[in-house]
């Protein structure tokens, strides 16, 4: 793959508008949104999706999300039913990303879908990823702007760390507020789990007063997230630790000694929107054994230790 100069863009609308003309031409945009940021190119071109699995080394059977504006700007790529649309309306735009039957005159790439049948579409809720989604005027296919199976993004810092001369631009816009990735349903046939994440499930579940089925762990996956090992940093990752050893570093969670924490109040907002920079800063700290405190499995919990569960997954 040949260098790229990565430039860092800021907010302006000057900004805003250059990252859009890069994607028009086929480029590749890293751009916040409130998980995490996203590794953006137009959903419609074969060659510029091909661009994000090489910068990524993603394998191509692993399905991408295409970004949209609005439920409205969806709808012209994906069929909705009444579970789906009660779910846009309750939880759009947010974290919440839907797997939906892809309409027959859909012009989206099959890269994104991995030659499935269906798509996995979300409607960010970030100033930012609004603004650059309303100025390309364009799906914008964006998995994490990360080396795949490796820790998410949820600064720009951590973009440039493993994306450099593979981009074209980042644009910086601050921390991710809620850190994690979207929570993914499929809403073709039965609805099901199929990654926990921003969402919590409690919520949804409240939302369609049924309790889902869960399919998130897949060798050929419907959707992204659902690889045994992922989102792992480049340590030996040992969970529910009650006690340390002496060649470990603890990530803690909770009123505990630790360099590490993601919440020394144990407030699992804030320890989703720290997960991935604690895992970032043990990377630098070339950190070989990590152990984490445990964590409660309930709301955000749930999609903390589904993370940290493939962090520690035995590596491919």
């Amino acid at each position: 793959m040949t260098s790229k100069k990565t430039q860092m863009l800021g907010t302006t609308p000057q900004d805003i508008a250059q990252a859009a003309s890069i994607l028009s031409g086929g480029g590749l945009i890293a751009f916040p949104t409130e998980t995490v940021y996203g590794l953006g190119a137009d959903a419609c071109d074969d060659r510029a999706v091909a661009q994000i699995y090489a910068a990524k080394g993603r394998p191509s059977f692993n399905p991408l999300i295409a970004h949209v504006a609005d439920a409205e700007t969806a709808e012209s790529y994906v069929a909705f039913n009444e579970t789906a649309l009660r779910l846009a309306q309750a939880f759009w735009p947010g974290a919440l990303t839907l797997v939906l039957a892809l309409k027959a005159d859909a012009k989206i790439s099959k890269l994104v879908t991995a030659g499935l049948r269906t798509l996995a579409v979300r409607v960010p809720d970030h100033p930012v990823g609004q603004a650059l989604l309303k100025a390309a005027d364009m799906p914008i296919a964006a998995p994490s702007a990360n080396p795949s199976g490796r820790v998410s993004p949820t600064t720009a810092d951590h973009v440039l760390a493993g994306l450099t001369g593979k981009i074209d631009a980042v644009i910086d816009g601050g921390a991710c507020p809620v850190g994690l990735e979207s929570t993914i349903i499929s809403c073709v046939g039965t609805p099901k789990l199929l990654r926990a994440g921003g969402v919590p499930l409690e919520a949804i579940e409240a939302c369609l007063g049924v309790a889902l089925q869960r399919e998130e762990y897949a060798e050929t996956p419907t959707a992204p997230g659902q690889l045994a090992s992922h989102y792992a940093p480049l340590g030996e990752v040992r969970l529910n630790a009650q006690t340390v050893e002496a060649d470990e570093t603890l990530l803690g969670f909770g009123p505990v000694e630790a360099d590490y924490n993601l919440s020394r109040a144990g407030d699992l907002t804030e320890a989703a929107a720290n997960l991935f920079d604690c895992l970032h800063q043990l990377d630098r700290a070339e950190v070989t054994k990590i152990a984490v405190s445990p964590i409660p499995h309930t709301g955000l919990g749930a999609a903390i230790n589904d993370r940290l569960k493939r962090a520690a997954a035995p590596r491919p």
